[in-house]
């Protein structure tokens, strides 16, 4: 597998398991992700449809991270915005069929494999280096541009969603704060020992070491 296909496979990939993962997340009804309390929070305010808010708020981001760095925006971008809600409605539906009463224990179980696969899928799509979605796009632009590491970038992004959308009367599970907490350094490790490591093999490039 040359370098262009092996960014597309991890990019195609990354992407396709965070969105299975979201089905994870809903099984185990501990809580929205960050971004999306936040976008709860800020549409509770607003007299339009959440569908309708959500696009017009990726659509703003998008126009947003054009202007400061193109590069980010590709093939992951493209399938966050047109594939990922179809994967998270059938993994969703899946686990609803097979899981349609979940004991506290399996939702807890649930949980944690829900960060550590979407922690996972993220790494392979972020190091596959050819677009993301609007949100992820905000905190690798963040650690390029020398504000911090990755994870401490991730969890300001985070705590910050959190936290707005919560002042904005968001519900905030215990899924969201763990999420917000440890997300970033999960990336991190999984970009370290398999995503980087996979695109590079041994030219790893210095400043990824």
């Amino acid at each position: 597998m040359n370098e262009k296909q092996k960014r597309i496979f991890m990019t195609i990939a990354g992407v396709l398991i965070t969105g299975f993962s979201v089905g994870i997340f809903n099984l185990a009804l501990f809580g929205m992700d960050p971004f999306q309390v936040f976008a709860h929070g800020v549409w509770n305010h607003t007299s339009i449809g959440f569908g309708t808010f959500y696009t017009i708020v990726n659509l703003l981001m998008l126009i947003g991270i054009f202007f400061i760095d193109r590069t980010k925006i590709g093939l992951g971008t493209v399938i966050n915005i047109f594939l990922l809600g179809y994967v998270v409605q059938f993994s969703s539906w899946l686990f609803n069929i097979w899981i349609p009463m979940p004991s506290l224990i399996v939702r807890s179980v649930a949980l944690a494999i829900g960060i550590i696969v979407i922690c996972f899928g993220s790494a392979l799509y972020f190091t596959g280096d050819l677009g993301v979605s609007t949100y992820d796009a905000v905190a690798l632009i963040m650690t390029e541009k020398k504000v911090a590491k990755f994870q401490y970038c991730r969890i300001a992004t985070d705590l910050v969603c959190t936290i707005t959308g919560f002042l904005l009367g968001a519900t905030v599970g215990v899924g969201t704060l763990i999420t917000a907490l440890f997300m970033g350094p999960i990336i991190a490790f999984f970009n370290r020992t398999v995503a980087i490591p996979f695109r590079y093999g041994k030219n790893v490039p210095i400043d990824l070491k």
